[in-house]
């Protein structure tokens, strides 16, 4: 069965990144500050990276550590792919470049949750290595938690819950994750869990015990 899996950043155009900014633009310092909202809210504000193939499970195990996180009286959100490219990001389609823009919105957006002290839980494919980085460099390695939703293509393939595989592979969807649009499989995550041979609760509760060896949860 054939993938585009790699290993190593992928080869793709970079969109252009001069835009007509205004240099009046200055970042407004609220009355309430990032650290006033950590002490109400009883923990670190952080962002919980999902990312793995279309039908690994991310959206799925994004809430059942957002359920588990809420029940223990953390304040969280879930960014998931499909419900942002219903509003924020419906002007984007699933080209290379679409898709950086995509995961370059949604990192300015996860930095506003986590100034807010939130532990905010994103699920997006987010297929390119360097897209990831930039992410990464915008939070920083103590408020990104890369989480590797790690299922094989062909387990991907037998779930597909959306149809979309069959019809990737019928070529009625052009750009799809693992089938004509290359996945860059992250090297060294924070969290690996792999939903083939661990149920639901299983990857949630690995993150939960990662959240609380690191000091984010009581």
């Amino acid at each position: 069965m054939t993938s585009l899996l790699k290993t190593e950043a992928s080869p793709y155009k970079e969109i252009d990144s001069e835009m007509d900014k205004s240099t009046d633009v200055v970042w407004h310092l609220a009355s309430v500050s990032h650290q006033d909202r950590v002490v109400a809210n009883g923990h670190q504000g952080a962002v919980l990276w999902f990312t793995g193939l279309s039908g690994s499970g991310k959206s799925t195990v994004a809430n059942a550590v957002d359920k588990m996180l809420h029940d223990l009286g953390a304040k969280t959100y879930v960014l998931d792919g499909d419900n942002v490219r219903h509003g924020l990001n419906g002007d984007l389609g699933f080209s290379d470049s679409d898709r950086i823009e995509n995961i370059r919105r949604i990192g300015e957006v996860a930095k506003l949750f986590v100034d807010a002290g939130l532990l905010v839980s994103t699920a997006f494919i987010s297929p390119f290595a360097a897209d990831r980085g930039l992410v990464r460099g915008l939070l920083g390695d103590k408020s990104f938690i890369e989480v590797f939703v790690d299922t094989p293509l062909e387990v991907c393939e037998q779930r597909d819950p959306k149809g979309l595989y069959k019809k990737a592979r019928a070529g009625e969807i052009k750009h799809f994750t693992g089938i004509d649009s290359a996945y860059d499989v992250p090297v060294s995550p924070e969290i690996h869990v792999q939903t083939a041979n661990q149920d639901v609760q299983q990857c949630a509760m690995q993150v939960i015990e990662y959240l609380k060896a690191k000091g984010l949860m009581n």
